[in-house]
């Protein structure tokens, strides 16, 4: 039985690497892309290879119609089949704007990125899936989205990020009604404040959040693997029955509390 293949946009480091990381160790192979070099990113293919992985990595820009098309041709020539998609690529804007004065171009940029290329590539994938599906019923395609809880919790520097998770939230509940006579589950995690390059530049903000305050119920940054270890039970099939679902990842953060 050949192995099922999964691609994990900007799996090349942070929160995509974590995911990458536990299906590689779950007999996946995978597609990385991202809009870095391939050399960037070297080092991860060879880990993820150590874990039996055939890795194809996929240089483009997720925004792209061109790009998108490239890497769906790419992987149709090397493993001629697609298991899973995790849209997990994204941006944080350049420059934290109050909303009363961010720029359309910042606007414009994110939301191409976070959600306008994962909604088409999303569409070009899970047409490839029916595809594969009408030809073999015991076919298990999976689309995994991953958000954040800035869909729903508020940051007005930053505006225009959280109205992109907000869509991508409302995307995972499109494509999970459409795509459910083709029992294509469709889910959607939303971390909390992860570890990763994005939050580098508020590492100090953070720890003293977490630290001294009561943000978070349990009192640590979360973790790529963290991440990880949910994307790799929803692509093993260990959540059926809950295609749409959407699963915090915060460490207790978005809990009402009094």
């Amino acid at each position: 039985m050949k192995k099922k293949v999964a691609l994990v946009t900007g799996g090349g480091r942070g929160i995509g690497l974590g995911i990458c990381e536990k299906l590689a160790a779950d007999g996946f192979d995978l597609v990385l892309s991202g809009r870095s070099d391939a050399s960037k990113v070297s080092d991860a293919i060879t880990a993820l290879e150590a874990h039996g992985a055939q890795v194809l990595y996929c240089a483009g820009d997720v925004s792209s119609a061109d790009d998108r098309a490239t890497m769906l041709a790419q992987i149709r020539d090397r493993f001629g089949r697609l298991d899973v998609l995790v849209n997990n690529a994204g941006v944080a804007p350049k420059v934290r704007a109050d909303i009363l004065d961010a720029s359309e171009e910042s606007f414009e940029w994110v939301m191409k990125i976070n959600l306008q290329g994962p909604y088409f590539l999303t569409q070009a994938c899970a047409n490839w899936m029916i595809e594969q599906k009408s030809s073999d019923e015991s076919f298990a395609g999976c689309i995994i989205n991953v958000g954040s809880i800035s869909a729903t919790v508020v940051s007005p520097n930053r505006g225009d990020y959280c109205v992109s998770k907000a869509g991508l939230g409302m995307m995972s509940s499109l494509f999970a009604a459409r795509l459910g006579e083709f029992a294509i589950p469709v889910y959607e995690i939303r971390p909390g404040i992860i570890k990763t390059d994005m939050t580098s530049g508020v590492t100090e903000k953070y720890d003293n959040l977490i630290n001294n305050t009561e943000l978070l119920v349990e009192k640590r940054w979360g973790l790529p693997e963290d991440i990880g270890k949910l994307a790799a039970a929803m692509a093993r099939g260990d959540m059926p029955y809950a295609t749409g679902q959407v699963v915090y990842v915060d460490g207790g953060l978005t809990l009402n509390r009094l």
